[in-house]
């Protein structure tokens, strides 16, 4: 757990951000490699055009989503820190709607399938938030609760971790939801292997990272609770998971309505 790799001159080179890049490099090479793959060459220069679009969609979503929805008690008194966001406090929940509503308006001009790309997209995007949890262990944000036990992860002094619990040793959330990203990233590789519905495998990796961040989300010790003593992370992979399950079904029915009007008569 290291905040800074090291310094040039005076100016620090923090894990944080070359660790968020490293996620977001990685996750568009698995989905460059990916279009190849599945004969869809055609897909990768949109790709490669996109790249820097969604990169500042995800991290003007993610930050809003964490300024405004995770922490405006902090935000709203420390105004000058809303754009420092080399300091950490990033939402992945709030970088993906903002990269899909920079996809949406990017595949609107082009006439590109956006279910399409979205299932073509989702590996690429479970790694790269993998990825990003290891930029907050290496920050000290993110962090879990208290264990009450003589286990856990104990973080140095400096970070956000050590100054809000001390000597505590903390539940390690952010390296297992990483762990479980890992999972889900192989579990899609799979399922790729046949084919599904339309923007199924998308709705897939988002239930499923919905379900894992919200159990993980019990261990958590740096959100605010609110109703049901759930934070906000839990009160968006909530109604995220209900709303997946129905487009499952309207996807479903769509490809089926789909198939059926191109049989041959």
């Amino acid at each position: 757990m290291h905040q800074f790799w090291f310094y040039i001159g005076s100016f620090p080179v923090r894990a944080y951000s070359t660790l968020f890049l490293l996620a977001f490099l990685l996750g568009l090479g698995v989905t460059v490699y990916l279009a190849k793959v599945e004969g869809k060459q055609y897909l990768v220069e949109h790709l490669l055009n996109l790249a820097p679009l969604l990169f500042i969609g995800g991290l003007v979503g993610s930050r809003i989503w964490q300024v405004f929805f995770f922490d405006w008690a902090y935000y709203s008194q420390h105004l000058g820190q809303i754009i420092a966001i080399w300091n950490g406090g990033l939402s992945i929940q709030g970088g993906i709607v903002g990269s899909l509503i920079t996809g949406y308006i990017y595949i609107r001009r082009k006439k590109i399938s956006f279910l399409e790309l979205i299932d073509l997209c989702a590996p690429g995007i479970i790694l790269g938030q993998s990825i990003g949890r290891d930029a907050n262990l290496m920050n000290g944000d993110a962090f879990g609760s208290p264990t009450g036990g003589n286990f856990g992860l104990l973080y140095p002094q400096g970070t956000l971790a050590r100054a809000t619990y001390g000597d505590h040793p903390l539940w390690p959330a952010e390296v297992w939801e990483g762990q479980g990203d890992i999972l889900i990233f192989a579990l899609l590789l799979i399922l790729k292997q046949r084919r599904w519905p339309p923007g199924w495998i998308f709705l897939i990796e988002t239930v499923l990272y919905n379900v894992e961040r919200f159990l993980l989300e019990i261990l958590r010790g740096d959100s605010p609770r609110f109703l049901f003593h759930w934070d906000a992370a839990q009160w968006t992979s909530a109604p995220v998971v209900i709303i997946c399950l129905i487009l499952f079904v309207v996807l479903y029915y769509h490809d089926k309505n789909t198939k059926k009007a191109q049989a041959p008569v």
